[in-house]
């Protein structure tokens, strides 16, 4: 069994808390101060829990470049005053440096009892197979 450090610990409550003031943000009408906070607690958080050396490799590989230049430009972008343009920006880095998170998140979050029986309907369940890159929707056609 892996033993998880407090600093991890930490990290793991400054990632939610990072999270929630991101929801918080976007719900009161995308509130730059709580979505700077959020980011930062994200970010901060996500360094803790994975290492900051680890951090730093994840964010400058060459391949993700666009991905952190869209990411970090986006959280610029929100701290000078324009939100949900920032946001927008945030979203499409996020979507092209975790993209590759997906399919794992995707097939655990099926393996959920509740939640699994919902991802599996047709309509999710063949979306979800497409963004998962699974081929086994194709297979039933």
């Amino acid at each position: 069994m892996m033993q998880i450090t407090d600093l991890q610990k930490i990290g793991v409550g400054l990632a939610g808390f990072g999270v929630g003031f991101l929801l918080l943000g976007i719900i009161l009408l995308f509130d730059k101060g709580l979505l700077a906070i959020g980011n930062i607690f994200f970010i901060s958080g996500l360094a803790c829990v994975i290492g900051l050396e680890r951090t730093f490799r994840f964010f400058f590989q060459v391949h993700k470049a666009k991905g952190s230049a869209a990411f970090f430009g986006g959280i610029l972008i929100v701290l000078f005053g324009w939100p949900l343009i920032g946001m927008l920006v945030e979203l499409y880095g996020f979507v092209l440096l975790f993209s590759g998170f997906f399919p794992v998140a995707i097939n655990f979050l099926r393996r959920v009892p509740v939640l699994g029986s919902i991802l599996s309907m047709p309509p999710i369940g063949t979306y979800l197979d497409s963004l998962a890159g699974n081929d086994q929707y194709k297979q039933m056609i």
